[in-house]
């Protein structure tokens, strides 16, 4: 069986851009944290701060434009014959995982994740390429999603290599 690349239909969920926020801003935040102390501690590296300031600004700026760019882009879907996903910023990278080649699925929630009561879809093919990655679905539909491809795949002829 043969499946074509082509766009996928579905949206992630929407607060998948609050939770691309406050990822963006918690890691310049921690890093501008040290260096302010830093700065503040060791008179010879007092020009921290203020590159400390900048890294919070920049933070800021990237969580407030680049979320919704992101959610404009990240797609996903789920047909009888494949798993679609179309994701990334500059270099935008399409999949296609035929269910005859998935080995696994998974889900993951990480900590930020559960705040926002969101999760991840794994699917882990017999590609080189790794697995195709769903991440910013509703806890619940992850789930569900989950539970599908695994039914699913037990129907498709094939041994996933």
């Amino acid at each position: 069986m043969t499946v074509a690349l082509r766009p996928p239909r579905e949206v992630l969920d929407p607060r998948v851009r609050m939770w691309w926020r406050v990822h963006c801003v918690l890691g310049p935040t921690v890093l501008a944290a040290v260096l302010a102390v830093l700065g503040l501690l060791i008179p010879a590296v007092s020009w921290f701060v203020p590159v400390a300031v900048a890294v919070v600004v920049v933070g800021l700026v990237v969580a407030l434009v680049f979320p919704a760019y992101w959610y404009r882009v990240h797609r996903w879907e789920v047909t009888e014959d494949a798993v679609y996903t179309r994701a990334g910023f500059v270099w935008q990278e399409w999949r296609a995982a035929p269910l005859s080649r998935i080995q696994t699925v998974d889900t993951t929630r990480g900590p930020l994740q559960q705040v926002f009561g969101l999760a991840a879809l794994e699917v882990t093919t017999a590609s080189s390429k790794g697995a195709v990655r769903i991440a910013g679905l509703d806890g619940e539909r992850a789930a569900d999603l989950a539970e599908r491809l695994t039914h699913a795949t037990q129907g498709v002829p094939g041994d996933a290599t």
